[in-house]
Protein backbone atom coordinates (compact mmCIF):
# COMPACT_ATOMS: atom_id res chain seq x y z
CA UNK A 1 0.00 0.00 0.00
CA UNK A 2 1.24 3.27 -0.92
CA UNK A 3 -1.22 5.54 0.43
CA UNK A 4 0.54 7.61 3.01
CA UNK A 5 -0.93 7.18 6.74
CA UNK A 6 -1.39 10.53 8.32
CA UNK A 7 -1.87 11.26 12.25
CA UNK A 8 -5.07 12.57 12.95
CA UNK A 9 -3.98 15.88 14.52
CA UNK A 10 -3.41 14.92 18.77
CA UNK A 11 -5.19 12.47 19.26
CA UNK A 12 -2.93 9.76 18.61
CA UNK A 13 -4.84 7.94 15.76
CA UNK A 14 -3.02 7.20 12.54
CA UNK A 15 -4.88 5.97 9.77
CA UNK A 16 -4.74 5.59 5.92
CA UNK A 17 -5.62 8.72 4.37
CA UNK A 18 -8.40 7.51 2.75
CA UNK A 19 -11.86 6.89 4.75
CA UNK A 20 -15.45 5.07 5.12
CA UNK A 21 -18.01 7.58 5.25
CA UNK A 22 -21.10 5.17 6.21
CA UNK A 23 -24.21 8.12 6.07
CA UNK A 24 -24.96 5.74 2.76
CA UNK A 25 -24.69 2.62 3.82
CA UNK A 26 -28.24 3.41 5.40
CA UNK A 27 -29.79 3.16 1.57
CA UNK A 28 -28.64 -0.64 1.02
CA UNK A 29 -29.67 -4.26 2.12
CA UNK A 30 -27.93 -5.49 4.99
CA UNK A 31 -25.60 -7.98 3.89
CA UNK A 32 -24.87 -5.53 0.73
CA UNK A 33 -23.72 -3.30 3.25
CA UNK A 34 -21.63 -5.49 5.75
CA UNK A 35 -19.90 -7.18 2.75
CA UNK A 36 -18.99 -3.35 1.29
CA UNK A 37 -17.59 -2.27 5.00
CA UNK A 38 -15.75 -5.72 4.98
CA UNK A 39 -14.26 -4.93 1.71
CA UNK A 40 -13.25 -1.79 2.57
CA UNK A 41 -11.45 -3.47 5.79
CA UNK A 42 -9.37 -5.94 3.94
CA UNK A 43 -8.79 -3.43 1.12
CA UNK A 44 -6.90 -1.15 3.77
CA UNK A 45 -9.21 1.09 5.38
CA UNK A 46 -9.38 1.78 9.03
CA UNK A 47 -11.48 4.67 10.08
CA UNK A 48 -14.86 4.17 9.49
CA UNK A 49 -17.40 7.48 10.43
CA UNK A 50 -21.48 7.46 10.94
CA UNK A 51 -23.46 8.73 13.38
CA UNK A 52 -26.57 8.16 15.29
CA UNK A 53 -28.76 10.21 13.11
CA UNK A 54 -27.75 7.57 9.95
CA UNK A 55 -30.70 4.72 10.68
CA UNK A 56 -29.02 1.94 10.89
CA UNK A 57 -25.80 2.59 9.50
CA UNK A 58 -24.37 2.15 12.69
CA UNK A 59 -26.66 -1.21 13.25
CA UNK A 60 -24.48 -2.22 10.08
CA UNK A 61 -21.61 -1.38 11.15
CA UNK A 62 -21.69 -3.54 14.43
CA UNK A 63 -22.99 -6.56 12.50
CA UNK A 64 -19.63 -6.11 10.12
CA UNK A 65 -16.97 -5.53 12.79
CA UNK A 66 -18.86 -6.57 16.08
CA UNK A 67 -16.32 -8.25 18.29
CA UNK A 68 -13.75 -7.51 15.76
CA UNK A 69 -12.52 -3.97 15.97
CA UNK A 70 -8.96 -4.78 16.63
CA UNK A 71 -6.90 -2.48 13.91
CA UNK A 72 -9.48 0.01 13.19
CA UNK A 73 -10.82 3.36 14.13
CA UNK A 74 -14.43 4.04 14.61
CA UNK A 75 -15.76 7.45 15.03
CA UNK A 76 -19.43 8.42 15.53
CA UNK A 77 -22.03 11.39 16.24
CA UNK A 78 -24.84 12.42 18.44
CA UNK A 79 -27.57 15.58 17.30
CA UNK A 80 -28.32 15.72 20.92
CA UNK A 81 -28.71 18.83 22.43
CA UNK A 82 -29.08 17.81 26.29
CA UNK A 83 -26.69 16.46 28.23
CA UNK A 84 -28.95 13.44 28.97
CA UNK A 85 -29.99 13.33 25.23
CA UNK A 86 -25.89 12.73 24.43
CA UNK A 87 -26.01 9.81 26.74
CA UNK A 88 -28.86 8.26 25.55
CA UNK A 89 -27.62 8.55 22.20
CA UNK A 90 -23.79 7.31 23.56
CA UNK A 91 -25.22 4.26 25.13
CA UNK A 92 -27.37 3.12 21.87
CA UNK A 93 -24.35 3.98 19.76
CA UNK A 94 -21.97 1.65 22.05
CA UNK A 95 -24.80 -1.04 21.76
CA UNK A 96 -25.38 -0.85 18.05
CA UNK A 97 -21.47 -1.16 17.03
CA UNK A 98 -21.30 -4.18 19.50
CA UNK A 99 -18.14 -2.31 21.06
CA UNK A 100 -17.25 -0.80 24.82
CA UNK A 101 -15.39 2.21 23.69
CA UNK A 102 -15.87 4.72 20.74
CA UNK A 103 -12.61 6.40 19.11
CA UNK A 104 -14.27 9.51 18.15
CA UNK A 105 -17.15 11.03 19.73
CA UNK A 106 -18.17 13.97 18.05
CA UNK A 107 -21.13 16.55 18.21
CA UNK A 108 -22.99 16.52 14.86
CA UNK A 109 -23.71 19.68 13.28
CA UNK A 110 -22.88 21.78 15.98
CA UNK A 111 -25.04 25.55 16.09
CA UNK A 112 -22.54 26.49 18.19
CA UNK A 113 -18.98 25.84 20.16
CA UNK A 114 -19.87 24.28 23.42
CA UNK A 115 -17.57 24.96 25.87
CA UNK A 116 -16.91 23.62 30.07
CA UNK A 117 -18.92 25.93 32.04
CA UNK A 118 -21.16 27.51 28.95
CA UNK A 119 -24.21 26.12 32.16
CA UNK A 120 -24.91 23.78 28.96
CA UNK A 121 -23.22 20.50 30.77
CA UNK A 122 -22.55 19.24 27.15
CA UNK A 123 -18.78 19.31 27.33
CA UNK A 124 -19.01 17.71 30.67
CA UNK A 125 -21.07 14.77 29.42
CA UNK A 126 -18.42 13.60 27.13
CA UNK A 127 -15.77 14.24 29.66
CA UNK A 128 -17.40 12.27 31.99
CA UNK A 129 -17.82 9.40 28.99
CA UNK A 130 -14.02 9.79 28.77
CA UNK A 131 -13.27 9.32 32.16
CA UNK A 132 -15.30 6.23 32.08
CA UNK A 133 -13.86 4.87 28.96
CA UNK A 134 -17.19 4.95 27.00
CA UNK A 135 -14.66 7.10 24.27
CA UNK A 136 -11.61 8.38 23.75
CA UNK A 137 -11.05 11.59 22.24
CA UNK A 138 -14.11 14.18 21.55
CA UNK A 139 -14.76 16.00 17.87
CA UNK A 140 -17.58 18.18 16.64
CA UNK A 141 -19.03 18.88 12.90
CA UNK A 142 -20.15 21.87 11.73
CA UNK A 143 -21.37 23.86 8.58
CA UNK A 144 -21.03 27.04 9.63
CA UNK A 145 -17.87 28.28 8.98
CA UNK A 146 -17.60 30.81 12.32
CA UNK A 147 -18.32 27.86 14.58
CA UNK A 148 -16.06 25.56 13.32
CA UNK A 149 -13.11 28.48 13.18
CA UNK A 150 -14.55 29.26 17.00
CA UNK A 151 -14.17 24.53 17.72
CA UNK A 152 -10.57 24.65 16.31
CA UNK A 153 -9.22 27.20 18.47
CA UNK A 154 -11.05 26.33 21.34
CA UNK A 155 -8.65 23.87 22.46
CA UNK A 156 -11.69 21.67 23.51
CA UNK A 157 -12.13 19.51 20.42
CA UNK A 158 -9.60 17.09 19.18
CA UNK A 159 -10.82 16.78 15.82
CA UNK A 160 -12.92 18.95 13.67
CA UNK A 161 -15.37 17.60 10.64
CA UNK A 162 -16.26 20.20 7.85
CA UNK A 163 -17.02 20.04 4.27
CA UNK A 164 -14.02 20.43 2.45
CA UNK A 165 -13.50 20.04 -1.31
CA UNK A 166 -11.64 21.70 -4.15
CA UNK A 167 -14.92 24.23 -4.51
CA UNK A 168 -13.47 25.58 -1.39
CA UNK A 169 -12.97 29.00 -0.19
CA UNK A 170 -9.62 30.57 1.04
CA UNK A 171 -11.52 31.02 4.14
CA UNK A 172 -12.05 27.70 4.70
CA UNK A 173 -8.71 26.80 2.78
CA UNK A 174 -7.56 29.09 5.62
CA UNK A 175 -8.94 26.66 8.41
CA UNK A 176 -7.49 23.91 7.17
CA UNK A 177 -4.24 25.63 7.82
CA UNK A 178 -5.12 26.53 11.16
CA UNK A 179 -6.02 22.74 12.65
CA UNK A 180 -2.80 21.57 11.58
CA UNK A 181 -1.01 24.28 13.27
CA UNK A 182 -3.05 23.84 16.53
CA UNK A 183 -3.17 20.00 16.45
CA UNK A 184 -6.83 19.79 15.46
CA UNK A 185 -7.57 16.55 13.23
CA UNK A 186 -9.23 18.11 10.12
CA UNK A 187 -11.78 15.50 8.96
CA UNK A 188 -12.82 16.53 5.22
CA UNK A 189 -16.94 15.63 4.57
CA UNK A 190 -18.29 16.23 0.98
CA UNK A 191 -15.15 16.07 -0.96
CA UNK A 192 -16.84 15.40 -3.81
CA UNK A 193 -19.28 18.20 -3.14
CA UNK A 194 -22.44 16.19 -2.90
CA UNK A 195 -21.75 14.42 -5.71
CA UNK A 196 -21.07 17.64 -8.49
CA UNK A 197 -17.68 17.04 -8.18
CA UNK A 198 -17.28 13.47 -10.73
CA UNK A 199 -14.06 13.73 -10.80
CA UNK A 200 -12.43 11.20 -7.95
CA UNK A 201 -8.76 11.29 -9.15
CA UNK A 202 -8.99 15.33 -9.13
CA UNK A 203 -10.82 15.41 -5.48
CA UNK A 204 -7.66 13.13 -3.72
CA UNK A 205 -4.78 14.94 -5.45
CA UNK A 206 -6.54 18.18 -4.21
CA UNK A 207 -6.89 17.14 -0.54
CA UNK A 208 -3.55 15.46 -0.37
CA UNK A 209 -1.92 19.05 -1.10
CA UNK A 210 -3.12 19.49 2.99
CA UNK A 211 -1.06 18.10 5.64
CA UNK A 212 -3.50 15.89 7.62
CA UNK A 213 -6.37 16.37 6.27
CA UNK A 214 -8.59 13.22 6.20
CA UNK A 215 -11.49 12.89 3.57
CA UNK A 216 -14.16 10.28 4.34
CA UNK A 217 -15.77 9.05 1.53
CA UNK A 218 -19.29 8.12 1.43
CA UNK A 219 -19.63 5.20 -0.30
CA UNK A 220 -23.00 2.43 -0.83
CA UNK A 221 -21.52 0.82 -4.47
CA UNK A 222 -18.85 -1.72 -5.11
CA UNK A 223 -17.72 0.64 -8.11
CA UNK A 224 -16.94 3.67 -5.69
CA UNK A 225 -15.33 1.15 -3.21
CA UNK A 226 -12.81 -0.21 -6.14
CA UNK A 227 -12.03 3.14 -7.13
CA UNK A 228 -10.87 4.54 -3.39
CA UNK A 229 -9.06 1.26 -2.83
CA UNK A 230 -6.97 1.41 -5.91
CA UNK A 231 -5.83 4.74 -4.58
CA UNK A 232 -4.54 2.84 -1.48
CA UNK A 233 -1.89 1.61 -4.02
CA UNK A 234 -1.79 4.56 -6.71
CA UNK A 235 -2.50 7.97 -4.61
CA UNK A 236 -3.33 10.34 -7.23
CA UNK A 237 -0.94 13.67 -7.21
CA UNK A 238 -1.67 16.72 -8.55
CA UNK A 239 -0.49 17.18 -12.24
CA UNK A 240 -2.11 19.33 -15.45
CA UNK A 241 -4.87 17.54 -16.11
CA UNK A 242 -6.23 17.28 -12.63
CA UNK A 243 -5.26 20.85 -11.91
CA UNK A 244 -7.37 21.94 -15.48
CA UNK A 245 -10.20 19.42 -14.07
CA UNK A 246 -10.38 21.63 -10.35
CA UNK A 247 -10.08 24.87 -12.52
CA UNK A 248 -13.25 23.67 -14.68
CA UNK A 249 -15.01 22.49 -11.84
CA UNK A 250 -14.46 25.84 -9.79
CA UNK A 251 -16.08 27.62 -12.68
CA UNK A 252 -18.59 26.08 -13.71
CA UNK A 253 -19.89 24.92 -9.50
CA UNK A 254 -18.49 27.41 -7.21
CA UNK A 255 -21.65 28.91 -5.36
CA UNK A 256 -24.00 26.30 -6.72
CA UNK A 257 -23.27 23.47 -4.06
CA UNK A 258 -26.48 23.59 -1.43
CA UNK A 259 -24.21 21.69 1.39
CA UNK A 260 -27.34 20.98 2.72
CA UNK A 261 -27.02 22.09 6.28
CA UNK A 262 -30.56 23.69 6.66
CA UNK A 263 -30.02 26.81 8.22
CA UNK A 264 -31.45 28.28 5.76
CA UNK A 265 -35.02 27.37 6.66
CA UNK A 266 -37.66 27.46 8.08
CA UNK A 267 -39.53 28.72 4.61
CA UNK A 268 -42.27 30.77 4.66
CA UNK A 269 -43.36 29.34 1.43
CA UNK A 270 -43.06 25.96 3.01
CA UNK A 271 -40.03 24.88 0.73
CA UNK A 272 -37.85 22.05 2.16
CA UNK A 273 -34.65 24.46 0.90
CA UNK A 274 -32.27 21.98 2.00
CA UNK A 275 -33.42 18.79 -0.06
CA UNK A 276 -34.94 21.23 -2.67
CA UNK A 277 -32.26 23.13 -3.31
CA UNK A 278 -29.97 20.14 -4.39
CA UNK A 279 -32.58 17.67 -5.88
CA UNK A 280 -30.24 17.83 -9.28
CA UNK A 281 -27.53 16.04 -6.66
CA UNK A 282 -30.07 13.47 -5.09
CA UNK A 283 -31.58 12.18 -8.48
CA UNK A 284 -28.26 11.43 -9.56
CA UNK A 285 -27.47 9.50 -6.63
CA UNK A 286 -29.14 5.96 -6.61
CA UNK A 287 -31.89 5.80 -5.54
CA UNK A 288 -33.38 8.23 -7.46
CA UNK A 289 -37.07 6.70 -7.37
CA UNK A 290 -37.49 8.13 -4.19
CA UNK A 291 -36.92 11.98 -5.55
CA UNK A 292 -39.28 11.20 -8.32
CA UNK A 293 -42.66 9.75 -5.87
CA UNK A 294 -45.84 11.99 -6.59
CA UNK A 295 -45.48 13.48 -2.79
CA UNK A 296 -41.53 14.68 -4.23
CA UNK A 297 -43.27 16.17 -7.00
CA UNK A 298 -45.48 18.46 -5.04
CA UNK A 299 -42.59 19.44 -2.80
CA UNK A 300 -40.82 20.76 -5.60
CA UNK A 301 -43.96 22.31 -7.17
CA UNK A 302 -43.97 24.88 -4.15
CA UNK A 303 -40.73 26.44 -5.48
CA UNK A 304 -42.89 28.30 -7.90
CA UNK A 305 -44.61 29.65 -4.88
CA UNK A 306 -41.46 31.25 -3.93
CA UNK A 307 -41.63 34.90 -2.85
CA UNK A 308 -38.23 35.79 -3.36
CA UNK A 309 -38.12 37.11 -0.27
CA UNK A 310 -34.71 36.27 0.38
CA UNK A 311 -34.63 35.09 4.18
CA UNK A 312 -32.95 32.29 2.58
CA UNK A 313 -30.19 33.61 1.31
CA UNK A 314 -29.69 35.64 4.08
CA UNK A 315 -29.02 33.25 6.47
CA UNK A 316 -27.07 30.96 4.15
CA UNK A 317 -23.41 30.20 5.56
CA UNK A 318 -22.31 29.35 2.04
CA UNK A 319 -23.56 32.94 0.47
CA UNK A 320 -25.65 31.09 -2.22
CA UNK A 321 -28.30 33.19 -3.66
CA UNK A 322 -30.86 30.19 -2.77
CA UNK A 323 -33.94 31.41 -4.98
CA UNK A 324 -32.01 31.14 -8.22
CA UNK A 325 -30.75 27.70 -7.16
CA UNK A 326 -34.37 26.66 -6.04
CA UNK A 327 -35.40 27.47 -9.61
CA UNK A 328 -32.52 26.18 -11.36
CA UNK A 329 -32.88 22.34 -9.21
CA UNK A 330 -37.03 22.94 -10.16
CA UNK A 331 -36.10 23.53 -14.00
CA UNK A 332 -33.68 19.64 -14.07
CA UNK A 333 -36.06 18.13 -12.02
CA UNK A 334 -39.06 18.81 -14.82
CA UNK A 335 -37.07 18.31 -17.54
CA UNK A 336 -36.11 15.19 -15.71
CA UNK A 337 -39.88 14.00 -14.80
CA UNK A 338 -40.36 14.39 -18.66
CA UNK A 339 -37.23 12.15 -20.14
CA UNK A 340 -35.41 14.86 -21.41
CA UNK A 341 -32.73 14.34 -19.01
CA UNK A 342 -31.50 10.69 -17.86
CA UNK A 343 -30.26 10.44 -14.45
Amino acid sequence: MNLETIPLGRTGITTPRNAFGALPVQRVPTSDAVRLLRRARDGGMTYFDTARAYSDSEEKLGRAFGGSWTGLRIATKTMARTPAGVRADLETSLRALKTDCIDVYQFHCAPRCWRPGDGTGMVEELLKAKTEGKIRHIGITAHLIAVAEECAGSGIYETLQFPFSHLATPREEALVRRCADLGVGFVAMKGLAGGLIRRADAAMAYIRQFPGVLPIWGIQRETELDEWLRFMDAPPAMNADRAAAIARDREELSGSFCRGCGYCMPCPQGIQINNCARTSLLLRRAPSKAWLTPGWQAEMAKIDHCTHCNRCASRCPYGLDTPALLRANLEDYRRVLSGQTRV
